[in-house]
């Protein structure tokens, strides 16, 4: 799950939501909020904006 969440973001091309990435990947709101705080501990993802997420480069 952790890979389709980076992959969404990326081909968003712009900060979004954990709401957003569910639409986009028509998933289940607890495994994208799970793989959320995976990436997030992880380093993988950074909050340019408030309530939105990035990939970090």
């Amino acid at each position: 799950m952790k890979e389709q969440v980076l992959k969404a973001m990326n081909e968003a091309g712009k900060p979004v939501s954990a709401g957003d990435v569910t639409k986009i990947l028509n998933a289940d709101r607890k495994e994208v909020d799970k793989a959320f705080a995976e990436l997030k501990k992880e380093g993988a993802i950074i909050s340019p904006v408030r309530c939105k997420w990035a990939p970090a480069k």
